[in-house]
């Protein structure tokens, strides 16, 4: 597997038997008997160069993570310092993901570059095992219970809507008001239609909403709104950059929603490689001072 991969790498036999100090015959004769063992060819080969069948694509990229994987095992059971290498396959929420973890990996990669990262955004809430992820940021609960969650912090969800729609409509005072306006809903949320707040006495209000507008994208949801439309209820660092530069209003500032947690989450039944347990560490260290998450 190690000759195979090195050939792809350096795009000929006589190169990756150079980097791996064997002769040109002997790296052929390596890449011949694992394609006799998987049944199927591997490479095309010329007397110019060599490229990847399908199969051989698909078989070079696992390879390439259980060799990582492979590495980072003989390392830690010689003791060694384990250097974190390998692809992570994450999943998060797009505009988390852009905003917040976008600037976190390019900060990884900069102190970890054998870390490569295949990211997946998507507001949905991705099943890690069955799609094949390592890690995934999320906003809100965890999820199955056969998942590891590390909490990463909290933010706000913040009820708003733009000046125009205020002048038009009159701001809501209480809770109960949102059920006489458009109320703009978002689909990753149980129930979708009820919001809730507490008072500043601690007292919860649930009120049930209804709209004109429902989305799973709720940078969509705070457009809509920011263009005079309806209200809509969603987390500071959505609605954060519209309320500072004053295209949205905050409402309802003496009641509280109760906070969204932030979680990296991970299957419980798969070792935590060194990749993922630093990358988890590294998000935790760097959001544990975050307060306002608005700041983009």
């Amino acid at each position: 597997m190690q000759v195979f991969a090195q050939v792809v790498e350096a795009g000929s036999f006589a190169k990756a038997a150079e980097r791996l100090g064997l002769s040109t015959s002997a790296a052929s004769r390596h890449v011949a008997e694992l394609e006799a063992h998987l049944q199927t060819r591997l490479l095309n080969r010329t007397t110019r160069r060599v490229s990847l069948t399908e199969s051989g694509r698909a078989f070079y990229e696992r390879s390439v993570q259980l060799l990582a994987d492979l590495q980072e095992a003989e390392e830690e059971a010689s003791s060694a310092a384990v250097v974190p290498r390998g692809t992570i396959r994450l999943t998060t929420s797009v505009n988390f993901g852009v905003r917040h973890v976008a600037p976190a990996i390019a900060a990884f990669l900069a102190a970890y570059p054998d870390v490569r990262f295949d990211v997946s955004l998507a507001d949905r809430v991705v099943d890690l095992v069955d799609e094949g992820f390592d890690l995934a940021i999320r906003v809100g609960p965890p999820g199955a219970e056969n998942l590891v969650a590390r909490k990463l912090g909290e933010t706000r969800l913040v009820p708003c809507a733009s000046p125009a729609y205020l002048e038009r409509h009159g701001a809501p005072k209480t809770p109960a008001e949102l059920a006489r306006h458009n109320c703009f809903t978002y689909e990753y949320v149980t129930p979708r239609n009820v919001w809730r707040f507490r008072d500043r006495s601690g007292v919860e209000h649930a009120v049930r909403v209804s709209g004109a507008l429902h989305s799973n994208n709720g940078d969509l949801l705070a457009e809509v709104a920011a263009r005079d439309a309806g209200i809509v209820f969603e987390p500071a660092f959505i609605v954060g950059p519209e309320v500072r530069a004053g295209r949205l209003v905050p409402l309802l500032q003496d009641f509280v929603p109760p906070p969204v947690p932030i979680y990296a989450v991970y299957p419980s039944r798969k070792h935590l490689s060194a990749k993922v347990r630093r990358f988890v560490e590294f998000l935790t260290e760097r959001f544990e001072n975050a307060q306002d998450w608005s700041a983009a």
